[in-house]
């Protein structure tokens, strides 16, 4: 459930404390890093892309994380700015090697070089001035040996135009991948405001032993609402959550299908908090497109949701009421009858409360709706500890039928 949630970053001030660098949105709505000095800000960066962190300012630079390189959002690369430009140190380190970070010691002479994907993660420590590596930290090289000793998945990203937008896809190939097959497609979704699920870390998860051992395609697509592409796609969600990041879900499930190698009558979604919430919206959405849907830890109703982060892209209700009717699951619960749905939370969940799980619950046996419920007793959000395997086991299980 690992999602990347844009943040905006605190002033970093200078050595001598009297002005500071900031990362704000730039007159094209892009997140850019802007030289305050005595109030008044001065873009240093530009272009089609966004600042995601400073990481650290010395008297003549300043060191930042961005996904300038190739435009690709879920990219990331180290730079150094100063007056006569900016350089990257980090985009030709090491082949296949595209998202990357570093820690800088006090001054900035050394870093920490992490390369975290696609390829199996690296650990460096740099000289910065020469960009020369010093130490080899982790190569990890136990790890692929092991590795390489099993089957696991390909990784196909790329682009769907949407609305004017292109918006990046990727998929868990099953290892002997064939595109003159058919294979059942589960969508994996956050979709939350300013959130990231494709980019380009490697990972090991759930979606890797589904795609390698029960040989399912697990796809994740960014739809509008995200983060990292500029203001404008971000803000398309603004005051009216459960509606285009939504739909967006629905319609890359359909772009997908038209690839030619998904089994339109085995395809299924899932997702944990804000995900959850979506898988539910678009379970109950009646598109036809999903036979089965899975949803951890849901949102059901933004009204019970904290106002801290509610309010930040709804509004209070008095000022977006129809916004806040029109978003709840329980409102879709009579087109659930068409899905299979499962039901995941914990009784002690105190991010999303377990009332919005209880809320789906009621409306759904309201309409006399079947549908599979877990609960998981004192759990909170993260259902940690004997639960956490629990519920991956459960949702195999659950899939399985789903496909079967």
């Amino acid at each position: 459930m690992t999602v990347i949630v844009q943040q905006q970053t605190e002033p970093v001030f200078t050595p001598d404390g009297n002005s500071y660098y900031l990362i704000i949105s730039d007159n094209t709505k892009y997140k850019h890093i802007h030289h305050v000095v005595q109030g008044v800000a001065t873009s240093i960066t530009s272009g089609q892309w966004e600042v995601i962190e400073i990481l650290k300012v010395t008297q003549d630079s300043v060191y930042y994380i961005s996904n300038e390189k190739d435009n690709k959002p879920g990219g990331r690369n180290v730079y150094q700015w100063t007056n006569q430009g900016s350089r990257c140190l980090t985009c030709s380190l090491l082949s296949d090697c595209e998202y990357n970070s570093a820690y800088f010691s006090h001054n900035a002479s050394y870093y920490g070089f992490s390369c975290s994907g696609p390829r199996i993660p690296q650990y460096y420590l740099m000289e910065t001035r020469s960009n020369k590596q010093i130490k080899h930290l982790e190569d990890n090289k136990v790890f692929e040996g092991e590795i390489s000793q099993i089957q696991i998945p390909t990784m196909l990203r790329g682009t769907i135009k949407l609305h004017s937008y292109n918006l990046w896809y990727q998929m868990h190939l099953p290892p002997d991948f064939d595109e003159s097959k058919k294979y059942p497609l589960l969508i994996d979704v956050y979709a939350g405001p300013c959130s990231q699920k494709v980019d380009l870390r490697y990972r090991v998860n759930w979606s890797t032993y589904l795609a390698s051992t029960q040989k399912i395609i697990v796809a994740s697509f960014d739809g509008r609402g995200s983060g990292y592409q500029g203001d404008q796609l971000m803000h398309e969600i603004y005051r009216r959550l459960g509606t285009y990041e939504v739909e967006d879900q629905i319609t890359a499930a359909k772009e997908f299908i038209k690839m030619g190698f998904i089994d339109r009558d085995r395809v299924a979604i899932w997702g944990w908090s804000y995900g959850g919430y979506v898988s539910s919206m678009v379970l109950g959405s009646g598109s036809g497109v999903f036979k089965c849907g899975m949803a951890v830890a849901p949102v059901s109703k933004w009204e019970y949701y904290d106002t801290i982060y509610t309010e930040r892209y709804m509004l209070q209700p008095s000022e977006n009421q129809g916004a806040y009717d029109n978003s709840t699951v329980m409102a879709r619960a009579k087109n659930f009858k068409s899905v299979q749905y499962l039901l995941v939370h914990g009784t002690a969940d105190d991010n999303v409360h377990f009332q919005q799980a209880a809320e789906i619950s009621e409306a759904l046996v309201n309409e006399q709706v079947d549908f599979d419920a877990m609960w998981y007793t004192d759990k909170d959000h993260g259902l940690g500890g004997s639960a956490n395997m629990h519920v991956y086991t459960h949702m195999s299980k659950f899939l399985h039928t789903c496909f079967a």
